[in-house]
């Protein structure tokens, strides 16, 4: 019994230990330091200043934000289109080889996502693969402008991000008691007023996970924009990104406030799914 308690105490600690190192002392720093002045000699310079803020909601930048969560979200609904109907079939499927299908969806991942990007790269450009394909069956006698295009950024985050939506969604699919849609049909509801009343509230809690897991990483993800949006969709990953590598800016204050504003939002979000969430399920009980 000592043991068992020694052994938790000791987990216990080295969670607490590495969630303190890694995750909320650095996130103390970018938020101590969003508030200071940059400094082209040492980065940062101890003065405190609200203009590291102001800059995100004025001009290019504000602008830049506005597409950020306009791509994110197109991204976000597009793999919750796609990943529920597929996690509903999956989840229902009485094959044996439910299993094999559920690690379909996680093969992808075993390979590097910065080449699966380079490959979507390839698919899209004007000399590749579905502009070959085309072109050889007669559709279109020109090559299509595919790459570097909003649209190619929303592809490669649907495709990338797709299997943080199925997983989440399959997992509450499978754990439904699906006898509630038979009491439903029982009452004389029709198919759509049960997946409105019994399966979407029920199964909201796959929804929201699923959403803020795509929904977060398309806002952080800078090399999917970069190598398929070519600059010309920049992304607020993108300001981050080159203002703590680019050799010309290091902006490091900028860069975190970004980050910051980021950070904030998307604690709005999860608190807003966690209300909502809790509304349909008070809507049902």
């Amino acid at each position: 019994m000592k043991e068992r308690n020694l052994f938790h105490t000791v987990t216990i600690a080295v969670i607490v230990l590495w969630l303190l190192l890694f995750a909320l002392i650095p996130n103390i720093i970018m938020f101590i330091v969003s508030f200071l002045e940059y400094d082209s000699q040492s980065f940062v310079k101890a003065v405190f200043t609200l203009e590291n803020y102001k800059r995100f909601f004025s001009g290019a930048y504000f602008n830049i934000f506005l597409n950020s969560f306009k791509i994110a979200a197109i991204a976000t609904f597009l793999c919750l289109i796609i990943g529920y109907p597929f996690a509903y079939i999956l989840a229902r499927s009485k094959s044996k080889y439910k299993g094999l299908l559920a690690l379909l969806v996680v093969i992808p991942y075993w390979t590097s996502a910065l080449i699966r990007t380079y490959a979507i790269s390839y698919m899209l450009a004007a000399n590749g693969l579905i502009n070959t394909i085309l072109i050889k069956i007669g559709i279109i006698d020109t090559p299509l402008s595919l790459l570097y295009t909003e649209g190619a950024v929303i592809f490669g985050f649907v495709y990338t991000l797709l299997p943080f939506m199925i997983l989440p969604l399959y997992a509450t699919i499978d754990k439904f008691d699906f006898r509630y849609i038979e009491a439903a049909q029982d009452l004389g509801a029709g198919k759509l007023r049960t997946f409105y009343h019994i399966i979407l509230p029920l199964t909201s809690p796959g929804i929201i996970a699923g959403t803020v897991l795509v929904f977060l990483p398309a806002l952080g993800l800078f090399y999917i924009p970069s190598l398929l949006g070519g600059g010309k969709n920049i992304m607020v990953s993108n300001i981050i990104q080159e203002q703590f590598t680019s050799n010309v800016l290091q902006n490091w204050p900028l860069g975190s406030a970004a980050s910051v504003l980021i950070t904030v939002i998307m604690g709005i979000m999860i608190w807003a799914y966690y209300k909502s969430s809790k509304s349909f399920r008070t809507k049902v009980l």
